[in-house]
């Protein structure tokens, strides 16, 4: 066995290594090292395994989010809303007052989950209604009144512009079916005059 594990060997030999004792540890060693990197690579493996099981988790929960059918609030029938002071064709100066109405729903600041009510929303030059099943946005075009206003104060260039009112649940998203007005199309003017008592009308 000794010369036989000489042969085997010859480098270890030249070393000095010719102990059999030696010789196994560098044999057993060797082995250990020629396995490592299969291991290794058989533990990557496992990681990126779990890494892409979790990826697709993750994919699957934002499909499923995305998915999602947002069960709006009904309206009951015959609900109105509308703007009180101003119509169709109206020329206003660059300061003026927009009144709103509702009938068959009542106002309710938003965040308050009261059936069969709502807060109003004035859309300002708006070409396409938002998504009715959405949250309906919020700037300078899509304006809230979530603490439950029935009017405001508007400043706008000169020239023509539109109108409109839609009335939304405490999420601000819009009723089934949705309670809007007409929009109305307005031209303002440095030279209109002032609005007589708009408090008042």
């Amino acid at each position: 066995m000794h010369h036989s594990d000489s042969r085997l060997f010859p480098l270890m030999n030249i070393l000095g290594l010719d102990s059999p004792a030696l010789q196994k540890v560098v044999l057993i060693a060797a082995v250990v090292l020629a396995l490592a990197p299969g291991l290794a690579f058989g533990q990557q493996a496992e990681t990126n395994q779990a890494d892409h099981q979790a990826a697709g988790m993750d994919s699957n929960a934002d499909s499923a989010e995305a998915g999602m059918t947002i069960q709006r609030s009904e309206s009951p029938g015959g609900a109105e809303v509308s703007i009180a002071n101003i119509t169709d064709g109206d020329v206003l100066p660059i300061n003026f007052v927009v009144k709103f109405s509702v009938s068959g729903m009542g106002i309710a600041p938003a965040g308050n989950n009261i059936e069969n009510t709502g807060h109003h929303h004035l859309l300002i030059d708006i070409d396409q209604l938002p998504d009715m099943n959405l949250p309906i946005p919020s700037n300078e075009n899509f304006i809230h009144f979530g603490g439950g206003q029935t009017q405001t104060e508007l400043t706008l260039s000169e020239g023509e512009h539109t109108l409109q009112l839609v009335f939304a649940d405490y999420r601000h998203i819009p009723h089934d079916p949705p309670v809007m007005s007409e929009s109305i199309t307005i031209t303002v003017s440095a030279s209109a005059p002032p609005q007589k008592n708009p408090d008042n009308e």
